[in-house]
């Protein structure tokens, strides 16, 4: 794996814009990569949970990934997700997704069902040996259950040469994250999801960063800095300003693509909120207190004394 790949710090996933009708919009993805970049992030996800993935086709998965590359033209690394519940279709997607220049390759352990850890094994392994040369992200995201052991991952390592980075976004994880370090001797970067909720906590364990939604990446940047230099009171102060925001977007993954949206239409970065249906309808006190969340967000943004690195983005006329 060549260093210039290493993930390090807040990757955000990139959400999926719409246009009203509900097709991709190329020109609006553009400006969230151009706003990714502006704010000092060094690597995107797409496309995720966050970014709808499970609404879209496998050639629309592919042509997010590909707008993606292109565009950031370098200014930032690609880490592609391909995640289906077939072997197959997964290993297709991830192959393509290398061929069109993704820097790294993430899959999410399959769980619409559950399967022993054998057969899970089984699955991941012939997806790391689709792709030998191209550093894999395993994300186990599993609201039904716990996460994968530490010795399935320990194993899974020692096999598989380019298994480098796991996601894992359940509570109460910090042993399960220092067992992990311990067992792998820090070799599998560890990144925490679920919106970076739980990042304060485990950013002193040693984990490799976080990926939350984008449009408050810039901000938990500065957080994950500010706790890594040991500034801890300032990153614990800046944390909470914006950690209502995460703690309600979260209760329902489709109210979270409407929040985030939201906010990216109130930083000026989306012309829409537009969701794929099926798709959370908020009520008219959850839209009102939402807005009200997100306007405290943005002045977190307009307080000079934060020092947020992010930048006005022009929206696409396209």
């Amino acid at each position: 794996m060549n260093a210039e790949n290493e993930l390090f710090g807040v990757v955000p996933i990139i959400p999926t814009p719409f246009t009203e009708d509900e097709e991709i919009d190329e020109a609006a993805l553009r400006d969230l990569i151009d706003f990714a970049v502006s704010s000092g992030i060094e690597a995107v996800c797409l496309p995720a949970y966050a970014s709808e993935f499970y609404k879209l086709t496998d050639d629309e998965k592919l042509q997010v990934v590909r707008v993606a590359v292109s565009h950031a033209a370098g200014r930032l690394k690609i880490v592609a997700q391909s995640n289906h519940p077939s072997l197959r279709q997964a290993i297709r997607l991830a192959q393509a997704n290398v061929a069109a220049g993704a820097d790294v390759v993430s899959l999410a352990v399959p769980r619409i069902f559950s399967l022993p850890e054998d057969s899970l094994k089984a699955y991941l392994s012939g997806f790391l040996q689709s792709i030998p040369d191209t550093p894999v992200l395993i994300q186990d995201f599993n609201p039904g259950g716990s996460s994968i052991s530490v010795g399935f991952i320990r194993e899974l390592m020692a096999e598989h040469p380019n298994f480098k980075y796991l996601k894992l976004e359940e509570p109460l994880c910090a042993p399960k994250f220092e067992s992990i370090i311990k067992e792998t001797g820090g070799k599998i970067g560890l990144f925490e999801g679920w919106g970076g909720l739980y990042m304060l906590e485990l950013i002193p364990l040693g984990i490799r960063g976080v990926m939350p939604g984008l449009a408050v990446s810039d901000i938990l940047q500065k957080v994950f800095t500010l706790r890594n230099q040991g500034a801890h009171q300032r990153a614990f102060d800046l944390f909470e300003k914006v950690m209502p925001q995460i703690f309600f977007s979260l209760q329902n993954m489709e109210l979270f693509h409407y929040a985030e949206k939201e906010l990216l239409m109130a930083r000026g970065i989306l012309k829409n909120s537009v969701a794929r249906k099926a798709a959370y309808i908020p009520d008219p006190s959850s839209v009102s207190y939402i807005k009200e969340l997100n306007q405290r967000v943005l002045d977190v943004l307009n307080d000079e004394t934060w020092e947020i690195k992010s930048l006005e983005t022009t929206l696409s006329k396209a």
